[in-house]
């Protein structure tokens, strides 16, 4: 164990991250498993390196009903994100992996599309509060690969990727979907539309349906995405869009 409490060990942990940044070219972290130390000590690490990025890893436990789903209201999971953010500085660099998004998207794929809108009509992880310092995945080497801890429903990962790609956050790209799925070419389809239209880690999403089987929002009045196997949205797409990608249950106009 390391005493992050300990002044000798900060010194030496800053030095060293000082040298990965002027000697290697490194210039961002990810902070493991970092509910294992305070915000406090995460503070000093980032403000005394100054990375221009750095996210944290905070994997805790979604709330749960009797019925083994995670509950509608997720505040409690995402207000713990949104305080380690604000408690190391919401004006630096720092952002945490939005691990309500992740537990809410797995289960809202399966059918229950639904869930894809809070109570109060937002996104309802972390991205539908403070996005800019929310970063989204679909899976990663903890939750799939090998270690397969709460991964994805391997034949719906595409939608997980036309969410987090078109929607506000900054979403990242999980290696071995990308390298090892053979999911490469619609994923940069979907980086394409993303990058072509301006999509931010602050733009504005509005949620146009979120029912079970259709979920359909519209990113910054430029592109509208469709996840699920609902079809009739004819007359819920303005003229002037066209589809720009597409794959099983999912669609980006």
């Amino acid at each position: 164990d390391i005493d992050h409490l300990n002044l000798r060990v900060q010194k030496e942990l800053v030095e060293w991250l000082n040298w990965l940044k002027a000697d290697i070219g490194f210039d961002g972290w990810r902070f493991d498993f970092a509910k294992g130390y305070s915000a406090d000590v995460a503070k000093i690490y980032i403000d005394r390196s100054e990375p221009s990025f750095a996210v944290a890893e905070i994997w805790t436990s979604l709330a749960y009903g009797g019925d083994g789903k995670p509950n509608l209201n997720q505040d409690q999971h995402r207000q713990e994100l949104v305080n380690w953010v604000d408690k190391v500085g919401g004006k630096g660099p720092a952002t945490t992996f939005d691990f309500t998004t992740k537990g809410i998207l797995n289960v809202a794929v399966e059918g229950e599309l639904w869930r894809l809108r809070g109570t109060d009509g937002k996104a309802p992880g972390m991205i539908g509060w403070w996005p800019a310092k929310a970063v989204t995945f679909v899976d990663n080497h903890d939750t799939g690969s090998t270690q397969h801890m709460w991964p994805f429903p391997s034949d719906r990962v595409m939608q997980g990727y036309a969410y987090i790609l078109t929607h506000p956050g900054t979403p990242c790209i999980f290696y071995d979907h990308f390298f090892d799925w053979g999911l490469k070419e619609e994923i940069d389809r979907l980086v394409s539309v993303r990058t072509r239209h301006g999509i931010h880690s602050e733009s504005k999403l509005q949620i146009i349906e979120a029912d079970a089987d259709l979920y359909l929002a519209e990113i910054d009045g430029k592109v509208i995405v469709k996840l699920g196997p609902g079809y009739d949205v004819g007359n819920l797409i303005p003229g002037g869009f066209k589809v720009a990608a597409h794959g099983n249950d999912y669609a980006v106009w």
